[in-house]
């Protein structure tokens, strides 16, 4: 490495090495349509791996809730193998580092869920990589959360194919604005439905291809959006009584459950279209969630709920299912992690991988495939916001490093600290090089920036999310995912992103945005250092808020609204990094716009 990058943060240095990797692994045909198909076609079994946003284990009538009807996402358990104890990470975008790497989520320098702190480093390389590089054809539909300008967006992470949103939330589920391949789209109908028309359109798209198909399902994840024909199941529904009974919402628990079954019903037609195809008994399909529920409601006695590290939190359903290969009824007892998937699936598909960085996670296919498989035990650490556990085979130590036996108590009502000593001594002590690790690897501040006009990816997006808003800009809501600016009422207020311009380029430049008739006329600057661009709003598009016809419940996030587009016109922008910043040069009615999400498209 040049002496000069020690003088660099730290994870400065490992954006601009990722961003290397990236380069290099791109230019050493790495993707599969530079190999062969034929006779690995037949040889490879296809897969699919479902995974739902906010469902607690408990969100099942296969888990024993007898308040929810899930008989497809039962069928897919008792026709493969379920995981008693299998465990995620407390919240979203730590769980899909884990899955995708095989990695723990703080050593790929995931440490948030927005604002940039979700995204996987660049020298990080993906399940999706590897199958892609083995002749698999890739997609994924529904939320990304793992980055949204390439080489992050998941078209820079090993998906052919990608059409959803790279937020860690959405502000409306019904006809909603998405992107396909970078390029806004808007879909038409309830999007977990679209999203599982997409998935059946692939499947019967790659009949002589195998394929690596990834449907993060963005339900029951709020806002609680979901078509009437299921809200109207559990409008007045008696919901079973469980431990958080005085903590419970009602009318969100409800509407969560509604939407579950909306998940039952897709992954029943999703199944159903491969088994029409013909593929059912050459593709393993997976169920699981991505934390704990969103909420206070029926979970098996588990304690805790998403955010938390105890057995609410982190514990998931996970089903795998491979018609003649995987005995039907299988039940394996083991702790199993999200980050065991990478290991898993590559060694059913028959990839021998070596991994240039060590993996955390462990091939779980001699639980499911052999009778007597030799396991020895493992501990499996849990980490979110300062907040640790850890598990074995049969107990959990605590955020607060009390012992509880799971075999006898998984609802950690008794601790048993003074019983086991020598157990509690060893789990501390893990536990405590575990979280050495974490303050080592996650960075104090983070100094990536986002990436802007990769030369290989025509659209670039610059979402209010990843802004900073100074002056009197706000922010429609405190969750920055999916929230917009308004209150943009000053010539010394702007909007800036620090980003790095890989290439040299020209780009088109429009602005997602609502603006009434009676305040058009501003004149907007766009600069990066010498690089300048002017406009001025000319078209009226008036605001309306969506989403509120919608919500079974109130919102805690902000409602979306309907955008106009704005051509601001072109700009040539030179390679090198700094800050983008967005502002007006004269307001001559006292108001700019609502503004939402920039493009610029390379030319």
């Amino acid at each position: 490495m040049d002496k000069s990058l020690h003088s660099l943060p730290r994870r400065l240095v490992r954006f601009i090495f990722g961003i290397c990797c990236f380069t290099l692994l791109r230019s050493t045909a790495f993707f599969a349509d530079s190999i062969p198909q034929g006779e690995r076609a037949e040889e490879r079994p296809n897969i699919i791996l479902i995974l739902t946003d906010d469902q607690g284990w408990g969100d099942l009538s296969i888990s024993g809730n007898p308040s929810v009807a899930t008989p497809n996402l039962d069928h897919l358990a008792q026709n493969g193998v379920l995981f008693e104890r299998f465990y995620v990470s407390p919240v979203c975008s730590p769980t899909r580092a884990e899955l995708l790497t095989g990695r723990y989520h703080f050593r790929s320098g995931v440490y948030s869920t927005s604002e940039g702190g979700e995204r996987m480093d660049l020298d990080e390389v993906t399940l999706a990589d590897v199958l892609g590089r083995e002749g698999y054809r890739t997609a994924a539909f529904g939320k990304w959360h793992s980055g949204a300008q390439y080489p992050y967006h998941p078209n820079g992470r090993g998906f052919g194919d990608f059409y959803g949103f790279c937020s860690g939330h959405w502000g409306n589920y019904f006809d909603p604005m998405l992107e396909h391949n970078g390029k806004i789209v808007e879909g038409e109908g309830f999007m977990a439905d679209l999203l599982t028309d997409k998935a059946i359109d692939f499947v019967q798209a790659n009949l002589e291809n195998p394929f690596f198909l990834y449907l993060p399902y963005n339900t029951p994840h709020s806002p609680m959006q979901v078509p009437s024909i299921y809200w109207e199941r559990f409008r007045e529904k008696q919901l079973s009584a469980h431990r958080y009974d005085g903590q419970e919402d009602m009318g969100h628990s409800r509407a969560a459950l509604a939407m579950v079954e909306n998940i039952d019903w897709n992954v029943g037609r999703l199944v159903e279209s491969v088994r029409e195809t013909g593929l059912l008994e050459n593709t393993i399909i997976l169920f699981l969630s991505d934390n704990g529920p969103n909420g206070y409601r029926w979970n098996g006695d588990l304690k805790g709920r998403k955010g938390s590290v105890d057995e609410g939190g982190v514990r998931s359903p996970l089903f795998i299912q491979w018609e003649g290969k995987i005995e039907a009824g299988r039940i394996v007892s083991k702790v199993a992690s999200a980050m065991d998937l990478f290991p898993t699936l590559l060694s059913l598909a028959g990839i021998d991988y070596a991994s240039e960085k060590p993996l955390d996670g462990k091939d779980l296919s001699p639980l499911f495939l052999q009778s007597d498989a030799l396991w020895p035990d493992r501990y499996v650490f849990s980490y979110w916001e300062k907040r640790a556990s850890l598990r074995s085979e049969s107990f959990l130590l605590d955020e607060k490093d009390q012992l509880f036996d799971l075999r006898s108590d998984p609802g950690q009502r008794l601790v048993v600290s003074g019983q086991f000593p020598e157990v509690l001594a060893r789990m501390r002590e893990i536990k405590q090089a575990h979280v050495a690790e974490v303050t080592m690897e996650l960075p104090q501040e983070d100094n990536r920036s986002f990436p802007l006009g990769h030369p290989e990816f025509k659209y670039n997006l610059l979402p209010a999310r990843d802004a900073v808003g100074h002056g009197n800009i706000q922010r429609s809501n405190r969750f920055p995912n999916s929230s917009y600016f308004t209150n943009w009422t000053s010539t010394q207020d702007s909007l800036t992103w620090e980003v790095e311009v890989l290439a040299d380029g020209q780009f088109e430049v429009e602005i997602y945005y609502t603006c009434e008739e009676d305040v058009l006329g501003s004149t907007l600057c766009l600069r990066m250092g010498e690089d300048v661009l002017e406009g001025k709003v000319v078209i009226p598009y008036v605001p309306q808020l969506l989403g509120a016809e919608e919500d079974r419940v109130p919102r805690q996030e902000s409602y979306e609204q309907k955008w106009g587009r704005m051509s601001l016109g072109k700009i040539s922008l030179s390679k090198g990094s700094g800050k983008l910043s967005l502002k007006a040069l004269d307001i001559p009615k006292g108001k700019v716009m609502d503004f939402r999400l920039m493009t610029l498209t390379r030319i």
